[in-house]
């Protein structure tokens, strides 16, 4: 199923959307009409779409890239806005995964990531503030010990000393909730609001020259040493193509496919929550926790506060108000009598090893995609690294796409009921406090 059309409206971010609500301005780009000749086609305007756009367009090159919807339509413009430091996985898996050498290079390659996005935000005045620091809270003493540890291995192994620990006592005064053991605070991580960093990547991309088109959506790519890229009203003939469509590839890429499975998940916004908000958190900083199905939130700039979490296992949107509530309210039960103002979902997408998928599927086509939930800074990393290959310096793109990437067991067909298994356990444990 491709969930370009289950849940939104056509050519629009999702109505119930706190970012849609606050974007900056940005005139629509108008559809692809006819036929078109290009050094490089993107398909998918997201953060690594956009980012090789933009990359691409100030080497040079001439690019055309494709939106069926929006720029920032997807999870680029809907997801919690956290940057995080490192993979998605943590090192100590890397290194057993890939050995030291390449660790650290995934490593440095997370760091210039984070860098990026910082860069790309002071150097093109973009609409958008980066607030640093993202806490990490813990349900369990285990976990808490686990993170203090790794800080420790960060530091000593790697250079990395922007972590404070935090006993139970310190998380409670930081997040305000008393249902957690502990955690850690980093404060070379940080958070941004993710429709505005989108934008902000659109406008400077059509300012270096790139050709963005929106409500053009891809239906058909002939493969070949001149890939041709079909919509319902154009065509694109080009020299290289790339797919940056994460969660919304459909059928355009069987084989990336089987390996990348978009998955929902949502968000709510309250009502401003004036001086309570310190009681929430007592400093301006992002927060993520320890469940299987991830608890997020931060504070707006406006002081409501923005909560993401939830299962839902059909890919159509559930109640979010609903979904989301429950968890937000276990972690804040004095907000029982807050109103809720906003609520929105969106598509991420996952691999089986929750690292993000780069390939060559086809020739003179690069794909990145299922960075699973760690993609703001990774993905606009992902697309600099794919203009960089386009360009023939493939060093940073080779580093991700050595990683192993297996295939959902089952295919495309049996991939999403076996997850749906799997989610069901691991939050059945959450709830049990395994």
């Amino acid at each position: 199923m491709n969930l370009l059309h289950v849940n939104d409206r056509q050519g629009e971010h999702p109505a119930g959307s706190y970012y849609a609500a606050t974007a900056a301005p940005i005139d629509r780009f108008a559809p692809l009409r006819g036929e078109r000749r290009a050094d490089v086609c993107i398909i998918g305007g997201g953060y690594t779409g956009l980012s090789a756009a933009l990359h691409l367009a100030e080497a040079g090159m001439d690019v055309v890239l494709l939106e069926a919807h929006r720029v920032g339509f997807g999870a680029s413009g809907r997801n919690g806005g956290q940057v995080g430091s490192g993979q998605r996985q943590e090192q100590d898996w890397l290194e057993r995964a890939v050995g030291l050498d390449d660790a650290r290079k995934l490593w440095n390659l997370a760091e210039d990531a984070k860098a990026l996005v910082r860069g790309l935000i002071d150097r093109h005045r973009m609409p958008v503030t980066f607030h640093p620091g993202i806490a990490h809270a813990c349900w369990t003493e285990a976990e808490v010990r686990h993170s203090h540890a790794y800080a420790e291995k960060l530091a000593r192994d790697y250079g990395y000393d922007q972590i404070e620990p935090l006993n139970r006592d310190a998380i409670r005064s930081l997040i305000g909730s008393e249902v957690y053991k502990g955690g850690d605070l980093d404060r070379g991580a940080g958070h941004l609001h993710p429709l505005n960093f989108a934008i902000g990547l659109a406008q400077a991309a059509a300012r270096a020259g790139a050709h963005l088109f929106e409500r053009s959506e891809v239906h058909h790519i002939r493969p070949g040493s001149k890939p041709v890229v079909s919509t319902h009203s154009g065509k694109v003939t080009c020299d290289h193509l790339i797919l940056a469509c994460n969660g919304y590839l459909g059928g355009l890429q069987p084989q990336i496919a089987a390996k990348v499975m978009p998955i929902n998940n949502f968000i709510v916004a309250t009502e401003p929550l004036g001086p309570r908000a310190s009681e929430i958190l007592s400093q301006p900083v992002a927060v993520a926790d320890t469940k299987f199905v991830v608890n997020y939130w931060r504070l707006s700039e406006d002081n409501r506060l923005l909560f993401g979490g939830g299962e839902s296992y059909g890919y159509r949107f559930p109640d979010i108000v609903k979904t989301v509530s429950k968890p937000m309210l276990e972690v804040y039960p004095q907000l029982r009598d807050v109103r809720i103002d906003h609520a929105w979902g969106g598509t991420l997408a996952i691999t089986m090893n929750r690292m993000p998928c780069f390939a060559r599927p086809a020739a003179n086509t690069f794909s990145a995609s299922g960075y699973s939930g760690h993609g703001v800074a990774m993905a606009t990393l992902a697309g600099k690294l794919m203009a960089e290959a386009v360009a023939g310096q493939s060093a940073g793109f080779d580093v991700m796409a050595a990683l192993p990437q297996p295939r959902f067991p089952g295919g495309v067909a049996l991939r999403w009921p076996l997850l749906v298994a799997a989610m069901t356990w691991y939050s059945m444990r959450d709830r049990l406090g395994f």
